[in-house]
């Protein structure tokens, strides 16, 4: 049964890689979930509460960066509050038309709601491009925190 669990663990922190890159995956969940696995595998001998306590602290603060990177990008380039909320609402309805939503959706989010509130193309424009530059650089925040999780696991288990 242990090596089953901690062949699962394996194959979640594999997938949780690959959400790191693929927004719609949830990696940092994945691999939260494999490294508790592998934990769980091991009957927590060497990986125990406070480290697990921690790794989903991880998950969850990389989860909120992914969110907030596309507002924090639209208030960057000089886009009113209304774009950054824009930027949101489009990032969350993107996820329901699959990977090119989840690119498109805060642009058009922040675009509709900046020229709504400016009535003009030029600022619109800056804001959907303020909220493409927080997804990538919520992206690379939570690819650095996907592989901060995997470092604690390895220091806690093998050192």
């Amino acid at each position: 049964m242990s090596i089953f669990i901690l062949i699962s663990g394996i194959i979640l922190v594999l997938c949780g890689l690959v959400g790191l890159i693929i927004p719609v995956i949830p990696g940092p969940a994945l691999i939260c979930a494999g490294l508790i696995f592998a934990a769980w595998a091991d009957h927590f001998s060497h990986v125990g509460g406070i480290t697990i306590v921690t790794l989903i602290c991880f998950a969850v603060l990389a989860h909120i960066t992914d969110i907030v990177a596309a507002s924090f990008g639209v208030k960057k380039f000089g886009a009113s509050s209304w774009a950054s909320v824009g930027a949101f609402v489009g990032e969350v309805a993107g996820l329901f038309f699959g990977l090119a939503g989840i690119f498109i959706g805060p642009f058009i989010g922040a675009f509709i709601a900046e020229l709504i509130a400016r009535n003009r193309i030029e600022p619109a424009l800056r804001a959907g491009l303020g909220s493409w530059m927080g997804i990538l650089i919520g992206s690379v925040a939570k690819a650095a925190l996907g592989f901060t999780m995997i470092g604690i696991y390895i220091i806690a288990r093998f050192f």
